[in-house]
This record gives structure tokens, sequence and C-alpha cells, in this order.
């Protein structure tokens, strides 16, 4: 009796995969926009108040943090281009230093919330509810959430491109299947972004 002979299909479907990834960005794009939305509101009934808690906060390292997320995002941009010429020792140190950007980025964020923890500028702190005004407070909170979930994008783009990077050095993402590198872009795009709305918004308002 003649067995069946079962032929395991490797499906790869580069469009597929792209649409999926700019429906993901648009939900993405939706979540930061309610954020922005609700930020807009409390500003405007807030106007003074906001204006007064964003001098707390360091443009210097807001606008350096900018500029790092810039070259990353051209670094990554450079990365898939590379690999769609076969570059692959290119693509590879080049989402390399997209990676130690975004490391730096995090770091700098890091040390930027820790100068504010010791100065009792968190949420539910007693410096927050004893000495500023419920608009500051508003600001403040909103600060940390949105930041946040910006670091916490930061943080996953970081882990994709990780994971790309060692797709590429195995040879699994190549010229002919560079969709995950591609998509792993728009990612970064977006988080740059997302980014260069927040700067403004939070730093250069005073």
């Amino acid at each position: 009796m003649e067995q069946a002979k079962h032929v395991v299909h490797d499906h790869y479907d580069a469009e597929a995969s792209k649409i999926g990834m700019w429906l993901f960005i648009f939900t993405e794009l939706l979540l930061f926009g309610v954020l922005f939305v609700i930020y807009s509101v409390y500003r405007y009934l807030n106007h003074e108040a906001f204006h007064l808690a964003a001098e707390e906060l360091d443009t210097f390292v807001g606008a350096v943090n900018t500029v790092i997320l810039l070259v990353s995002s051209m670094t990554i941009a450079m990365s898939t281009t590379s690999l769609q010429k076969k570059n692959k020792t290119l693509t590879l140190a080049l989402a390399g230093i997209t990676l130690i950007l975004g490391v730096v980025f995090l770091v700098n964020k890091y040390f930027e919330w820790g100068a504010k923890f010791s100065h009792g500028i968190f949420p539910g702190s007693e410096y927050l509810t004893e000495n500023l005004s419920q608009g500051e407070i508003l600001f403040f909170g909103l600060y940390f959430i949105m930041t946040g979930l910006h670091a916490l994008h930061i943080i996953i783009g970081l882990v994709l491109i990780a994971v790309v990077m060692w797709k590429v050095y195995t040879g699994k993402v190549h010229a002919e299947r560079a969709a995950l590198l591609e998509n792993s872009g728009l990612y970064w795009h977006l988080v740059d972004i997302i980014w260069i709305f927040l700067f403004p918004l939070f730093y250069l308002i005073h």
C-alpha cells in the first residue's frame, strides 16, 4: 500500500505581512491618538499649570533623545536597503547601531526618570499631592503614562530588531525574504514618530 507523501510548503507572503503591520501600526496610532486628545483637553483646562510643570523637565535631554531616535530611524532604513542589496555585513552593522541607539535612549530616560523620582516627582507621591496644583499633577501623570508607554514600545522594538538580526545572521532573513526586517523598520519609525509628538508636547511648552 503506497503511503502518501506530505510536503510542507513554506508559505511566504510579503505583501500580506506588510498589510498586517500597517494595520497594527494603525491601532497603535489610535491608542496614542486617544492619549494625545486627553492631553490636549487637560492642557486647555490647565494651561498655566502645564507650563509651570513643564519647567521641571530637562529640554536638553529630551532634545538629545529626539536626535538619537531620528538617527536610529535612518540607520534601520539603511539596514533594510543594505539587505535588499544583499550586503549582509552592512545590514547587521546598521541594525546593530539602531539597537545601540535605542538602548542609549532608554538609559537617558532612566536617568531622567530617576532625577524626577529623587525629587519626589512620581505618581502618588506626597510631594505632588502636597505641593503642586491639580493641573501640575495631571501634567506629570500624563508625562509618566505617555513616556512610559513609549519606552515600553522602544523595548519591544529593540527585542524585535535583535530577533531580526539573529535571523539575518543565520540566513533566515535575506534579500528575497526581507519582510521581517522591513516590518521591524516600520515599527521603529512608528516609535520615532510618536516621540516627535511627545517631545514638543511635554518639553517645549514652557
